[in-house]
């Protein structure tokens, strides 16, 4: 998951034990790098951060390969790769273990589990999100430059916002910046701004994970942010089964990114709730003033609007797969009797009915 504090940690890390190695090297932001650069920008890197008196000249990474396997295999090294998405980041930078000496260490940051799992790395560790305590003492240093309690007015404002943030590092890291220096009036307007749309750094930071995933995985993730957050994992995963995501698989995948998280008795599927939030704002992207022709329908007055003015596209059910719910108990005013709608006619253009 973006914005956890992977990157934060790694560099805490590397500035507490680098003292103590021959050589050391932090690549930051690999992705990014690799994809604007290539792998060879960031295997000289790798070397001239460790061997900084030498000059290295070569054009792929096979000659990058011999040349850091070679010159490092004798020195014992601290290298930290930073938000790494690809095999061949690592099969590149830090090849196997006889790449360099003994004592050396390699620390990988990474979104995705599964890639470290697969690379057989020795050990694994998986931050968690920060404790209220914790989490009010970040945003209280970025918000006041202090982690001591803010003054009586902006208290029960600050815990406001450190629940909107539920415990994620880089949203009060964000939202304490913002704040910061603010009157108490553009801290009541700012939060509930809040409530209507988040920060676009924030979101922007979480969808990296949602932007690398298959199109079947996506769905998936937009299914559970939309409809199933906190649902049973039994029923979520029948569901989509029905519709042919091979959830077995696109479930496991999602968990390995650290986009959902299962329950400790292994019975319900959750999702962060900013995770949520940018999921629901991708569907609601992809159509913002006609709901009738997005794929997925969850808030009240959109449903309703679909059903009285008949707004959806038949085209729709060859293109999307619309989720339809209908909460007759809590609202009996979408109940399609009371609509004087023809179900036969208005249903056919969702492929799934969710009734609870």
């Amino acid at each position: 998951m973006g914005g956890i504090g992977k990157t934060t940690l790694a560099r805490v890390v590397y500035t507490q034990m680098s003292p103590h190695f021959e050589g050391k090297s932090f690549l930051a932001n690999i992705r990014e790098v690799s994809n604007k650069c290539g792998l060879v920008s960031l295997q000289k890197q790798l070397l001239s951060q460790i061997l900084p008196d030498e000059c290295f000249n070569f054009f792929n990474v096979h000659e990058g390969n011999a040349i850091i396997s070679n010159r490092l295999s004798n020195k014992k090294v601290l290298v930290v790769l930073d938000d790494v998405d690809n095999l061949q980041h690592l099969k590149c930078l830090v090849g196997k273990h006889d790449w360099f000496s003994l004592g050396g260490r390699i620390i990988v940051t990474t979104r995705d589990e599964h890639l470290l799992r697969s690379y057989r790395i020795d050990d694994v560790y998986k931050p968690t999100t920060l404790n209220p305590t914790d989490a009010l003492r970040l945003f209280n240093l970025k918000a006041f430059d202090s982690d001591t309690m803010p003054k009586y007015d902006f208290i029960e404002l600050s815990k406001d916002v450190v629940h909107y943030a539920d415990g994620l590092p880089l949203a009060l890291e964000v939202l304490g910046s913002f704040l910061c220096d603010r009157d108490i009036i553009q801290w009541r307007s700012a939060i509930e701004r809040l409530k209507q749309d988040s920060s676009k750094e924030i979101l922007d930071t979480l969808r990296i994970s949602f932007d690398g995933l298959e199109e079947r995985e996506k769905n998936i993730f937009l299914d559970i942010a939309c409809f199933f957050n906190g649902e049973k994992k039994d029923l979520v995963m029948k569901v989509l089964d029905g519709c042919e995501f091979f959830p077995d698989i696109g479930i496991d995948v999602l968990i390995k990114k650290s986009l959902i998280k299962v329950s400790d008795d292994n019975q319900y599927l959750r999702m962060h709730a900013l995770l949520q939030e940018m999921g629901r704002k991708i569907v609601e992207e992809r159509c913002v003033d006609k709901p009738g022709k997005r794929c997925k329908l969850w808030k009240e007055r959109d449903v309703h609007h679909v059903l009285t003015k008949n707004t959806i596209n038949h085209s729709t059910k060859i293109t999307y797969k619309i989720f339809f719910l209908l909460i007759y108990d809590v609202n009996p005013k979408l109940s399609l009797i009371s609509l004087h709608i023809d179900p036969l006619v208005t249903l056919s253009s969702f492929k799934i009915i969710f009734i609870c």
